[in-house]
């Protein structure tokens, strides 16, 4: 009689236990079938609103909805069964209010089963994060590049290029850590800024062009597979699936077009007389 273990699903404790520990390794995944392959490597599976660029070809996160996001973290909980799985809080779904940030993450943990929610942004939302996390909402938080803020800040430039820059960015991620987030995504910061906030923050920092001195690293799933026709200067790509997708559905469309594609006879081996 065989026995099989349970898997345990991590949970935001979990990561927050990983501060100064073995790195935290993240990917992005917005469909099942992705999310079973990270599932196997990833302690962290977030469900971006980068899925906006990726799935659907905006030029920003910034139209992404809040039942957009609800869609794709069906799809990543069923198709994973270890990772903690975080949804990002797309523009407008947690701004307004505390209160409006509640009730939006709290339809985002019911509807999907998620253990934990992204927001994006520092020193104004350390208000927001401390009443989530005070009702039970696991909180990452996320300074530096803040796409969703980028009417305002012009392009996807990395920050803190300046010293003079720097303590603006380490008082947000000071003030997001103090307030109760469980970790701490650094977007495209100079790297001896990554380095010096992951030394001053007792929560994990999870870098994404920040610096090797995180406590962890996250890409967006498609760019380091290269599927993305645009990536940041930071991201390594570890596959160029591209071109094979594109061949495969180039000698799809030949075999049609030629006639040459397997019908019935051949698929079920039957033999014409």
């Amino acid at each position: 009689m065989s026995v099989q273990s349970e898997v345990r699903r991590l949970t935001a404790p979990d990561i927050r236990a990983r501060k100064g520990g073995e790195p935290i390794v993240a990917l992005t995944s917005y469909h099942a079938h992705t999310a079973s392959l990270v599932d196997k490597y990833c302690d962290v599976i977030l469900v971006g609103d980068s899925l906006g660029m990726v799935m659907h070809g905006l030029e920003t996160t910034v139209p992404v909805t809040l039942d957009m996001m609800i869609l794709q973290g069906h799809a990543v909980m069923r198709g994973s069964q270890r990772a903690l799985v975080v949804v990002d809080m797309p523009f407008g779904s947690y701004e307004a209010s505390k209160e409006q940030a509640f009730m939006s993450a709290a339809r985002v943990m019911k509807e999907t089963g998620c253990g934990a929610v992204k927001l994006e942004g520092g020193r104004r939302l350390a208000e927001t994060v401390a009443f989530l996390a005070e009702r039970g909402v696991p909180v990452m938080g996320h300074v530096g590049l803040t796409p969703q803020a980028i009417n305002t800040i012009g392009s996807f430039r990395a920050q803190g290029r300046d010293e003079k820059d720097w303590g603006r960015i380490e008082d947000d991620a000071k003030s997001v850590s103090d307030a109760g987030a469980f970790s701490l995504v650094i977007e495209a910061v100079a790297e001896p800024l990554g380095r010096r906030i992951t030394g001053q923050v007792p929560i994990p920092t999870i870098g994404i062009g920040a610096s090797a001195a995180c406590d962890g690293q996250i890409l967006v799933l498609e760019d380091m597979l290269g599927l993305s026709p645009r990536v940041p200067k930071f991201v390594k790509r570890y596959g160029d699936l591209g071109p094979g997708i594109e061949a495969a559905i180039s000698g799809y469309a030949k075999d049609v077009r030629s006639r040459a594609f397997p019908g019935p006879d051949h698929v079920y081996g039957m033999r014409k007389k």
